[in-house]
């Protein structure tokens, strides 16, 4: 299914006007800060990424509520309908939110260093599955594969867009099909209760150092060139904003070299925030468009 923007957004959102800064911006209101379910549950989520919030008040002089969003494109959705004003987002929700309102990034993540990350097929070591070529092959037909939500770069977009490059419809290919959460994926292939999956490299690192999983129980068959990482993006209407833009950016660019006082700041491994434009995430826009997922303007 192609998103479009009325599935984006939702018929009174997209009836409203983006033309005009709200004047509540400019008078301090409180700052929706939209944050992606990066942790296995909300609770952990909001206490991961809580001191990032209250680093962005102080620095923008501006109350900032932290909001958990439990899916990416409930999150795209948000960032577009002005539920939320700033998301730390995945990249194919961000270019979601870019593509149908007009949502801006100003930084991407840092993650040990470097601004990329990667998606992953994995497999359980019982499965009988040991190369891509088998899970695509003879194999693999017939087989359980989980995807990440619709909204998810590495756990829908990117290794969809791998799968019709090799001319294989998963819907026909697999015999069962789902769409869950990234921790989910990793827990029941691990279990060997899913025969493959979609993850990417940073959640099933994690999942492996917090004890979650155990590294030998998920194989890793295939991995994507670098993908752009996640983006902290703001609503088009306060992109208008510049002044508003460029602290922000400043305040994020101070996130690294404050880590080694305050490494509460970022989840473990995540080293700042670099300035990005949207023409750094054009693999994803691609990617969405070569797949039909998203509908050229």
């Amino acid at each position: 299914m192609t998103i479009t923007r009325r599935h984006l957004l939702g018929t009174a959102a997209a009836a409203a006007s983006p033309l005009a800064l709200p004047a509540a911006f400019a008078q301090g209101r409180t700052l929706n800060f939209g944050v992606g379910m990066f942790q296995p549950d909300r609770e952990k989520n909001d206490a991961t990424y809580r001191p990032l919030a209250e680093h962005l008040a102080q620095r923008l002089g501006r109350p900032v509520a932290l909001r958990t969003v439990d899916s990416w494109e409930g999150l795209a959705k948000s960032l577009a309908s002005g539920e939320t004003d700033i998301a730390l987002m995945g990249p194919w929700g961000y270019v979601l939110a870019h593509h149908h309102a007009d949502a801006q990034v100003v930084s991407t993540i840092l993650y040990q260093g470097k601004p990329e990350y990667f998606a992953l097929i994995v497999t359980h070591p019982d499965s009988g599955i040991t190369s891509i070529r088998d899970l695509l092959g003879a194999k693999g037909r017939g087989r359980s594969f989980a995807f990440g939500d619709k909204g998810s770069t590495s756990g829908y977009l990117i290794p969809l867009h791998y799968f019709m490059q090799q001319g294989v419809d998963p819907e026909k290919h697999f015999g069962r099909v789902l769409h869950t959460r990234h921790q989910a994926i990793q827990t029941q292939v691990a279990a060997g209760q899913l025969d493959a999956g979609a993850d990417y490299n940073r959640n099933r690192s994690a999942m492996i150092e917090q004890g979650l999983i155990q590294a030998e129980r998920s194989v890793v068959i295939w991995q994507s060139a670098p993908l752009p990482n996640d983006a902290v993006a703001v609503s088009a209407a306060l992109y208008r904003d510049r002044a508003f833009v460029q602290r922000l950016q400043a305040a994020l660019a101070e996130v690294g070299p404050l880590l080694p006082q305050r490494p509460n700041l970022l989840p473990a491994h995540y080293t700042g925030f670099v300035d990005a434009d949207n023409a750094f995430y054009k693999p994803i826009r691609d990617a969405g468009l070569a797949t039909g997922k998203l509908a050229p303007k």
